[in-house]
């Protein structure tokens, strides 16, 4: 982990096994944080806040930030390598599709540290000005995902250190490889302590970073359980709360639709990263005469996919990131099967080493089935047939994630 500047060992001495999920193999080992470790994240973050990062310039971070960006586009070919070997998604989509947004996150935050102004707000006591001033909160606790954890991490350090915040970085303990790449980079570039990022579990790692008095503010990217907890958890040090959770996007397909088009953008939708987007389009929701015809064409289209080596370029979907994902999928289907629901492709462990999972189509029972409304995480489609344009939006709308 890093930690005010410096590479160091958690205190308790665990390590964590890091596994590629398209092969099985054990590929690194980090070290597994201990709330000591939190505790000297935190103290190194906070002692570089208040030892000049807070009241460094616009020009300052911004130039800082720019190197970071310069610096993650030259080695965007390892970091798509490391993110496919880490998460198990295909390189090929990895480079073109995550690098170049995530260099340009950086770069946005950039130019945005150097356009913070204030504003008057009115005269409130005769002979006195008032105006909004915008100041660094303090240290930021940022918990990213698995599933885009390079991606993810951006956005959250972008906006943090642009506002001359400091940050302590919690990567998913399934995917940190990214994360400490990006801490090798800002070694060279930050002050001691400005970006910290520290590995291990969610407890006592994540829940330390939002329990700790130390930090004044927490960005989660994570599942709607976990968010509540971190609201809760935070209320008690009446720290700010940042939290982007799931969703269970849908696709409605009226009757006039191009059935080409949907179908290929159900694909890209429902199936990129495996499913694992709290964004995919999971819920197809199609018209009463266009029902038939898009399973006939949507079905042979997703059992086509080509699943294998993330390394390959023709590669269209990985494995699953773990096998914990695995199991959590396959438990969503076998639900719905026993519920009634008819699985038309797919809904099977793909059998070799690494966490494989078939893309797969189902027709669920009815629209209140537990795979409808609630978040798979996986290669996993629904389609259901509505009657008419209300009962299209009510279903779309039917379920409890605002994401998406």
């Amino acid at each position: 982990m890093f930690i005010g500047g410096e590479w160091t060992p958690g205190t308790g001495g665990d390590v964590q096994e890091i596994v590629n999920p398209a092969t099985g193999k054990v590929i690194a080992h980090v070290p597994k944080g201990t709330d000591k470790d939190v505790d000297r994240a935190v103290n190194a973050a906070r002692k570089a806040f208040d030892g000049g990062w807070s009241d460094s310039t616009p020009r300052d971070r911004s130039e800082r930030m720019l190197k970071l960006a310069d610096a993650i586009a030259a080695n965007g070919d390892e970091f798509a390598r490391i993110e496919s070997e880490n998460v198990g998604k295909p390189l090929a989509a990895t480079k073109s599709e995550e690098i170049p947004p995530i260099v340009d996150c950086i770069r946005f935050f950039a130019g945005a540290a150097r356009v913070l102004e204030g504003r008057a707000t009115g005269e409130y006591m005769s002979g006195f000005t008032s105006m909004l001033r915008r100041e660094p909160l303090g240290v930021v606790g940022s918990i990213a995902p698995w599933n885009y954890p390079l991606m993810m991490a951006a956005w959250k350090i972008g906006p943090a250190l642009a506002a001359g915040n400091t940050v302590v970085l919690k990567p998913s303990e399934w995917t940190p490889l990214t994360a400490l790449k990006l801490a090798e980079l800002a070694a060279d570039i930050f002050p001691p302590g400005v970006f910290n990022v520290i590995t291990g579990d969610g407890e006592p790692v994540g829940a330390g970073i939002v329990r700790h008095p130390g930090v004044s503010m927490v960005s989660l990217t994570g599942d709607v359980a976990t968010g509540k907890e971190v609201a809760r958890a935070a209320a008690s040090t009446l720290k700010r709360v940042h939290l982007e959770l799931g969703g269970k996007a849908p696709v409605i397909v009226f009757d006039d639709a191009d059935l080409d088009k949907v179908v290929e953008w159900i694909k890209i939708g429902g199936y990129f990263n495996a499913g694992q987007d709290c964004t995919a389009a999971t819920r197809v929701i199609a018209g009463p005469h266009i029902h038939e015809k898009l399973l006939g064409d949507l079905v042979p289209a997703v059992h086509s996919l080509k699943v294998g080596d993330p390394m390959s370029d023709d590669t269209e979907m990985g494995p699953l990131v773990s096998e914990e994902q695995v199991t959590r999928v396959s438990g969503f289907v076998e639900r719905a099967k026993k519920a009634g629901a008819e699985v038309l492709t797919g809904g099977a462990r793909i059998k070799k080493a690494g966490s494989w999972y078939e893309p797969t189509v189902v027709v669920p029972k009815g629209p209140s089935d537990e795979i409808v409304t609630k978040e798979v995480f996986g290669p996993v489609v629904t389609v259901q047939r509505f009657t008419d344009e209300d009962q299209a939006l009510a279903w779309a709308n039917g379920v409890d994630y605002g994401l998406a």
